[in-house]
């Protein structure tokens, strides 16, 4: 989610090196790419909060693709429109158009409250993944400015809504972080590592984002007592966050969500990118430059329209790879949007974006080649 800067944090010198690349958006198609619907027919939502056919909120994008659905959760809206800030599903056949189809529980968890010590309004950031015979949903809760914040986990077998088998288990606290930690237990991302290791990504503000991993039967980290990896990190007002990892080639691709987020069109987010032989690092840009040094280079940034664009996910399919991300539409109130692009990659191994997919004029609503 983000916005979780620590009471007092010294900036460095601007160091920062990247290697500027910025995407052109055709206007008019920014405001126009997968809006969210208004829900039709979602029995999993109580007819009290379905929202307005005008309701807009998708922040912290993550998608996965099961048969001809894909499903995209997001964070849970912090006003409680639908389900009391609960983590959203929505359902698409062509990545353009999207059905909001419900939340993953009906209520927060009763046990999130009393670990955080007080109510939270939302559960932020979720992570959508498929391993050991289940989906896997990594989220996160906290209260806005504090560090005092866990990630949990959420499994179901399918993410069918009409399957007899569905069914989201609360498998409670995965990790968590307090105001005695210098790291904060947000933004989490399930990371796929060579010899079938599990990893998780997470971290916001604070000493940046950190990898810690897992047991690959369970999802849970490894011991009791997991050694934290520094990824990347720079100092305030350019902190890091919502960070995704993919391996491609040789490489594992970090991607990070850098700059100041949640303030509408007034957001700084953009999308820096550094690379590393091994999953835990150390991860660098084009230039050679650390990460954990102020490194990265921009893959995405303000254009046009689209402001503060952050949060990416990656989905790695056969025929190509798509990344997903949120962003303010300066074109429509500034609400929180999210697009999805072609993640491609340049002969020297760098990624690169292709263009918003769009909706086509005529086209059947059926799903893309990946």
């Amino acid at each position: 989610m983000s916005g979780h800067k620590p009471p007092t944090s010294p900036a460095r010198p601007g160091h920062r090196s990247r290697a500027r690349w910025r995407p052109t958006l055709v206007a008019g198609l920014t405001s126009g790419v997968l809006a969210a619907a208004a829900p039709a027919g979602a029995t999993s939502v109580p007819a009290k909060t379905v929202p307005v056919p005008s309701y807009v909120f998708v922040h912290d994008p993550s998608m996965t693709k099961e048969g001809n659905t894909w499903y995209l959760f997001s964070t849970g809206d912090p006003q409680s429109l639908v389900n009391g800030g609960n983590i959203q599903i929505r359902e698409s056949t062509n990545l353009t158009n999207w059905r909001l189809a419900g939340t993953v529980f009906q209520d927060i968890p009763s046990w999130i409250g009393p670990k955080l010590g007080g109510a939270v309004p939302n559960l932020w950031a979720p992570d959508i993944s498929y391993f050991a015979g289940s989906y896997h949903l990594y989220y996160a809760a906290s209260t806005f400015g504090s560090n005092t914040s866990l990630i949990a986990l959420a499994t179901n077998p399918t993410l069918d809504p009409a399957s007899p088998h569905y069914h989201w288990t609360d498998k409670g606290e995965v990790f968590s972080s307090t105001a005695a930690n210098d790291y904060n237990a947000i933004d989490p991302a399930l990371v796929s590592a060579s010899g079938g290791t599990k990893w998780l990504l997470f971290g916001s503000f604070w000493s940046g984002v950190k990898l810690v991993q897992l047991d690959p039967a369970t999802g849970m980290p490894a011991s009791a007592h997991p050694q934290l990896f520094s990824l990347s990190e720079t100092s305030a007002p350019d902190p890091e966050e919502g960070a995704y990892i993919v391996s491609h080639g040789a490489y594992y691709y970090l991607f990070v969500s850098s700059g100041v987020c949640c303030k509408g069109i007034g957001s700084t987010y953009e999308v820096i990118v550094g690379r590393s032989a091994k999953v835990t690092g150390p991860y660098v840009d084009p230039n050679g430059t650390l990460m954990t040094d102020g490194g990265g280079m921009e893959l995405l940034g303000s254009d046009e329209g689209m402001i503060g664009p952050g949060s990416p996910s990656v989905y790695v399919g056969s025929h190509g790879d798509l990344i997903d991300y949120h962003y303010y539409d300066a074109w429509d109130n500034g609400d929180p949007w999210i697009q999805v692009r072609d993640l491609l990659w340049t002969s020297n191994g760098w990624p690169v974006t292709g263009p918003p997919i769009v909706p086509v004029p005529g086209a059947p609503l059926t799903s893309p080649t990946p």
